[in-house]
């Protein structure tokens, strides 16, 4: 494989052949296979949040950030659905992870698995940019199972997609769990990336006994369904624990782009401007220069996003075998985009893939 060959075309938006998609995939296993569920770097290091597909904002952050390998990145997870770009997005990353190992670090998010990638987009896209024949989400979900946990830098940043866990209460803890499998429902595992820090409104709360007494300092369970929300005495016992002194993470929409917990404690990342194209929200990088020098990095969605949004038209499918899969009433023709088109509906996303396909040959 000719690494540089293909990110010339993926920094372009274009797909690589299955077959190309597969031996990435499993070049990177190699790789990832040595390293453990808790990898240490250091700063500089500039983190990245959400992503979800939005691969034009992804080139808006090596943009604003700085190209790979110039700038070293630490991505949080959450690489793939709802954007209508994953397939671009994931595997633009693997290509550099590949290419530039000790620049750019990937951690797991809670989308990285086979059961929420076929609710939530991934999987009806690799059908529609690759046929219904190909292997393509196979391979990419298959290489989720061996992307790292958690990620510590210069041994006092604790970074991880999600949050903590009532069954860890060290970094220990972490390095001896099973990552190669799939997401499990619950457990440490799942609670790392799915938990959420909730901070409570201490003006109610006279003394500061009466404040850790509090259950919601505690862990609690999610609303998500999955992981569990966490207060400031988890984080405190938690940092003071392990040595850390603070907690870098994702999977909240932030709609500055960022937002902080606990007086600094913990900080959310995200990195997935105007979210699905309609949330109207910032996003934001991480800048680390060392563990007390950082700069969060603001920006909006990219220019070519904004093109979606004007609900500029897409190339239409003629697969019938596409349209009869995906589309109820495929004996009327297809219509044009407006304001109330769901464009993260299987249909949609149907029809503007077609121009996208792969063609065998290549």
């Amino acid at each position: 494989m000719e690494l540089d060959k293909c990110l010339e075309l993926l920094y372009r938006g274009q797909l690589l052949p299955e077959v190309t998609v597969r031996a990435l995939c499993f070049k990177l296993k190699e790789m990832l296979v040595r390293e453990s569920n808790v990898v240490h770097i250091s700063t500089p290091v500039t983190v990245v949040g959400d992503i979800h597909g939005q691969f034009h904002d992804l080139m808006e952050i090596f943009h604003i950030g700085g190209p790979a390998p110039d700038t070293n990145y630490l991505f949080l997870g959450d690489y793939v659905d709802r954007g209508l770009y994953s397939v671009e997005t994931i595997i633009l990353l693997v290509a550099l992870k590949l290419r530039y190992p000790r620049r750019i670090h990937l951690l797991r998010g809670n989308h990285e698995s086979r059961q929420i990638t076929q609710s939530y987009g991934f999987y009806t896209e690799c059908l529609n940019k690759y046929g219904d024949g190909s292997k393509v989400w196979h391979h990419l979900t298959d290489l989720f199972d061996y992307l790292v946990l958690c990620c510590i830098i210069d041994d006092e940043l604790f970074c991880v997609h999600g949050g903590l866990s009532p069954n860890v209460q060290t970094i220990d803890q972490i390095k001896i769990i099973d990552r190669f499998r799939e997401i499990p429902h619950d457990g440490a595992m799942a609670d790392l990336v799915w938990s959420d820090p909730e901070e409570l409104n201490t003006d109610s709360i006279g003394h500061r006994e009466e404040f850790y007494r509090e259950s919601s300092q505690q862990f609690q369970v999610s609303p998500r369904g999955a992981g569990y929300t966490f207060g400031r005495c988890v984080v405190e016992k938690f940092l003071h624990t392990n040595d850390m002194s603070r907690i870098y993470r994702a999977h909240q929409l932030c709609n500055e782009g960022y937002q902080v917990y606990f007086d600094g404690l913990v900080t959310t990342v995200w990195s997935a401007p105007n979210y699905c194209y309609r949330c109207g929200n910032k996003a934001s990088i991480l800048e680390l220069y060392s563990t007390n020098e950082f700069y969060f990095n603001v920006f909006e969605e990219a220019p070519e996003n904004k093109l979606l949004n004007d609900n500029v038209n897409l190339l239409v499918t003629n697969s019938k075998a596409i349209a009869d899969y995906f589309d109820d009433n495929v004996s009327e023709p297809p219509q044009q985009e407006n304001a109330e088109t769901d464009i993260f509906s299987d249909a949609y996303q149907a029809r503007s893939a077609s121009s996208r396909r792969v063609e065998y040959f290549l």
